[in-house]
């Protein structure tokens, strides 16, 4: 199991390699149904569900990725993990979140 943190050190665990940044990447495009009941949203007030769940699922695979890189690179955790999100496409219609971070063994 890798550990994620976003500080760069785990508590009672001593780093003793650094194996280099890992990243992890999710691209998901939003159909225009979920546009269409986010606008209503706006106007009416209220949270975009079916946005948040995107943003959710993306998050989620991008942080799997990443994990799955650390592990194949013989990884304990990775720290100092950094997530970002952008609106990509023509009028933001994809959305991208990326994690990076510094994948460590332990002693």
């Amino acid at each position: 199991m890798i550990i994620v943190s976003t500080t760069n050190t785990v508590e009672g665990k001593k780093i003793k390699e650094y194996k280099g940044i890992v990243f992890g990447e999710v691209i998901t495009g939003v159909n225009i149904v979920k546009d269409f009941m986010a606008g209503v949203r706006d106007i009416f007030g209220g949270r975009s569900q079916s946005y948040e769940n995107e943003l959710v699922k993306a998050r989620e695979g991008a942080l799997a990725e990443m994990k799955n890189r650390a592990n194949q690179m013989g990884a304990d955790a990775v720290v100092g993990v950094d997530v970002d999100y952008e609106v990509l496409g023509q009028a933001g219609s994809m959305m991208m979140v990326t994690v990076s971070g510094t994948a460590v063994t332990f002693e």
